[in-house]
């Protein structure tokens, strides 16, 4: 089954962080993280597992988070503000991936702040900070591989009919990120979750029907393991804008026999 995640509820594990010495904020959605681990939380899983993580990060105007990497394949989808990722100006809604241990950055605030949602779908203990973690590098088996969308503005209205387009083209082994936009009621239905390794879906506009009937705000969403059958979102009353992300099938940082 789908795991899903309210951003009311989640609202409140909004707490303060610092990270490479940048004041910031993070709400925990889906996952424990190294911000929220629960003191009776059992050992984290190992790299081959699937884990679903997710978490918003709120950096302040003008900030800058030094180039980094992590040990986990990863989605980040920027919801708020203004900035750049390394040469790419970024704002909503941009989609960033990046394989485990592929460094990227810096990720630079601009005047409004930026804030994005972070994706992964294997734990991770953190980011890595170059050039002081780059020793962690030698020996790992790892393929430098990111991928970035432009920006793509959220609708004010919803659509009269529905409609999907493409934000990452789809890759071979099934990595990509698609946007639908749904009119009041309405259904989409995602790629087969066999075709890569993880989906989440995160909602942008307007509302994703829960399974109680219950309405999931913007910034809530929901993790789709590669076992479960495709996803169905359903429009809430407002519409419903949302984002898609899968992960490619495999991972390159394993060796081959932990893979399987």
């Amino acid at each position: 089954m789908a795991v899903l995640a309210s951003s009311d509820l989640a609202r409140a594990t909004r707490r303060p962080i610092v990270s490479n010495g940048v004041d910031a904020h993070l709400t925990t959605l889906i996952g424990a993280n190294r911000y929220a681990t629960a003191p009776d939380a059992p050992p984290p899983p190992g790299p081959e597992a699937v884990y679903p993580m997710a978490f918003l990060v709120e950096q302040p105007p003008g900030s800058v988070v030094a180039t980094h990497f992590h040990e986990a394949n990863q989605f980040q989808v920027v919801v708020a503000g203004t900035g750049h990722l390394g040469s790419h100006p970024i704002a909503p809604v941009a989609v960033h991936y990046s394989n485990a241990f592929s460094a990227y950055g810096p990720i630079a605030a601009g005047p409004e702040g930026l804030h994005y949602l972070t994706l992964r779908n294997g734990y991770d203990r953190g980011a890595r900070y170059l050039p002081a973690a780059r020793p962690e590098l030698r020996g790992v088996r790892r393929r430098f591989r990111d991928a970035f969308s432009d920006p793509t503005p959220i609708a004010a209205t919803p659509p009269e009919a529905a409609t999907a387009e493409p934000l990452l083209p789809t890759a071979p082994d099934g990595m990509g990120a698609w946007r639908h936009r749904l009119p009041p009621g309405a259904t989409a239905t995602g790629p087969d979750p066999a075709s890569g390794d993880g989906q989440f879906w995160v909602v942008t506009a307007g509302s994703l029907q829960g399974p109680d009937g219950a309405p999931l705000p913007p910034l809530s969403c929901a993790f789709v393991g590669p076992e479960e059958p495709p996803f169905v979102a359903t429009a809430g009353a407002e519409g419903l804008e949302v984002v898609v992300v899968q992960y490619p099938r495999g991972r390159d940082h394993l060796a081959a026999e932990a893979a399987t």
